[in-house]
């Protein structure tokens, strides 16, 4: 089947984005992640998908599992897999509000990744329409906390993967519009300095700040980073009262490395600043874990049928590795042959100018349905 004879219309799909968008899922809002999992769940069935709802732990919501009707069901297939928790705080649609201007779409959790993940459901909703049977059965699986490292649904991931060949995962397109078949290593940190508080007016030379030591700490943190393997602190905590000397202050580091010994080296760095300086306690604990993707030959082989069917379509479709995590870094650490960012493109994610480019839902149907009816 040829993968632009569907009949895609961008304004229909649009319209069926747009309930998604206006349901803001902020990952550290459970409630607010289930209210978009009920949306997706409900469009996953009305495609004709079996639906399983997992409950959420850890404090974060829960998932959607479809499964498509298939001669062959419950044998290995394609895994589709997404996140639909995002990093804007409700009421960011007050900021970013849902309007389309200039063949660009706006909306917070947009590009990262709804739009990916509802271009999927309407590949599959449209070859259910068809009538058309995908060789191999198809799975979906949505996840609540992937902004965050994925601490509670890693191992979920991990194993449907294992029950199937393939892995797409519809995160946003690379910047240049390419397809990622490679993700660097990614580790997160939290860091707390403990000082001694006193009061900042009358004895504040008796105080020791852990604000001050942070501040000293994120300085000599950043200036770790390499072309190899880069340090970020992108959250800070501390302090309740101006008048008071802090006494604790807790921050989150993110490092990101090309290949799993750098980050390893990293991983060491960083643990060594535990310690105490100036009589201010500095301790350092890892967070999650994304591990090194490296491209292997499955995924090549998809990327180079997925390069095919976007020459058919009228595009290019380059390939590259990529930093910025996602849930492949998972499945293609496995083996199993993924391709990743296969989603809309558009600019700003995690901005407040978030956007998709309109004609991209269309294009990035059309892979869809051309990588689900001739991967075998």
């Amino acid at each position: 089947m040829n993968a632009t004879s569907l009949p895609f219309d961008a304004d229909a799909m649009l319209a069926g984005l747009k309930p998604w968008v206006e349901c803001e899922s902020p990952t550290f809002d459970a409630a607010a992640v289930d209210r978009m999992m009920d949306l997706a769940a409900y469009d996953l069935a009305s495609a004709g998908a079996e639906i399983e709802r997992i409950p959420g732990r850890m404090g974060y919501g829960g998932s959607v599992r479809a499964r498509f009707p298939h001669k062959d069901f419950g044998k290995p297939g394609i895994l589709i897999s997404g996140h639909l928790d995002t990093v804007h705080p409700v009421g960011t649609l007050a900021k970013n509000p849902w309007r389309i201007e200039d063949g660009k779409c706006y909306g917070p959790g947009i590009q990262d990744m709804k739009g990916g993940n509802y271009i999927s459901v309407e590949a599959l909703r449209q070859l259910a329409l068809a009538g058309i049977e995908t060789p191999l059965p198809v799975t979906v699986l949505f996840t609540p906390d992937e902004e965050v490292g994925t601490p509670s649904t890693r191992e979920l991931i991990e194993m449907e993967a294992r029950k199937n060949k393939y892995v797409l995962v519809p995160e946003p397109a690379h910047r240049d519009g390419s397809a990622v078949t490679g993700r660097f290593a990614i580790a997160r940190f939290n860091v707390k300095t403990t000082g001694r508080p006193s009061h900042a007016g009358w004895a504040l030379k008796d105080g020791r700040s852990a604000i001050a030591a942070m501040a000293r700490k994120i300085q000599e943190i950043e200036a770790m980073t390499t072309d190899d393997c880069t340090f970020s602190v992108g959250v800070v905590h501390a302090g309740q009262w101006v008048n008071c000397v802090s006494s604790t202050c807790e921050a989150e580091v993110l490092s990101m490395a090309k290949k799993q010994q750098d980050l390893d080296r990293g991983i060491e760095r960083m643990l060594a600043l535990n310690g105490e300086e100036n009589e201010v306690t500095i301790e350092v604990t890892r967070g999650v874990t994304r591990p090194v993707w490296e491209p292997d030959e499955g995924t090549l082989q998809v990327y180079e049928l997925a390069k095919g069917i976007c020459a058919e379509i009228g595009f290019d479709l380059s390939h590259c590795s990529a930093g910025g995590g996602s849930d492949g870094n998972f499945t293609g650490a496995l083996g199993i042959p993924t391709l990743d960012s296969i989603g809309v493109r558009g600019k700003g994610l995690h901005t407040l100018n978030e956007h998709i480019e309109v004609d991209s839902l269309v294009e990035r149907a059309r892979l869809m349905v051309g990588l689900l009816t001739r991967l075998k």
